[in-house]
């Protein structure tokens, strides 16, 4: 019996994961032997990480003693989370997200979006603010000229976003921004335009 797919951990491992209240956000599998690695990946804390692990591997004990799959002389099951330096590529990781910088590349914003001279839309920095109630759209919280700016930026367009990792406390008045509603960050940059 072969060393199992990324299909048949994602088969087993997913119920395991949603039965905790959490997507599965990705399988990476590295065949080497006695140090092959399954790499389960889930947007949670670590006590919850840890709980899932220790339920997951009883799971993928039993199917390999039940010869459903073999693992071969010995693996490394890994539970952890996606990484920091993963893309955002759904609502909920940008909801998960809130008041984090991020530098965003290709996309256009709905209010306040930046173009380059040619058009094409640049790569920004901003703070995470509110998804809309539709979760199409979030609020992307800029700096610009020295003054705070307001920008709605759809998600339903070809972009890369990735959390940035910051040292210092957040400037307060960046995330006084981040705190508002989508429709209240809204109205704030229509009456400070």
């Amino acid at each position: 019996m072969p060393f199992p797919s990324a299909e048949q951990i994602i088969e087993l491992s997913r119920p395991v994961v949603e039965a905790h209240g959490y997507p599965l956000e990705g399988v990476r599998i590295n065949r080497a032997g006695k140090k092959s690695l399954v790499a389960v990946l889930v947007d949670a804390d670590s006590d919850t990480l840890e709980a899932i692990s220790n339920e997951l591997s009883g799971v993928l004990d039993a199917a390999e003693e039940a010869g459903e799959c073999s693992f071969g002389p010995g693996y490394t099951l890994e539970v952890s989370t996606p990484g920091v330096d993963t893309p955002l590529s759904a609502p909920r990781h940008w909801r998960r997200n809130r008041h984090r910088m991020v530098r965003v590349r290709g996309a256009e914003g709905t209010e306040g979006g930046s173009e380059g001279s040619d058009g094409a839309a640049e790569e920004r920095e901003g703070r995470i603010g509110a998804l809309s109630e539709d979760e199409s759209e979030v609020i992307l919280v800029r700096r610009r000229d020295k003054r705070l700016w307001v920008e709605r930026l759809r998600l339903d367009q070809e972009l890369t976003a990735v959390v940035q990792i910051e040292f210092a406390q957040p400037p307060s008045e960046q995330t006084a921004l981040t705190e508002l509603s989508f429709e209240d960050a809204t109205r704030w940059q229509e009456e400070n335009k």
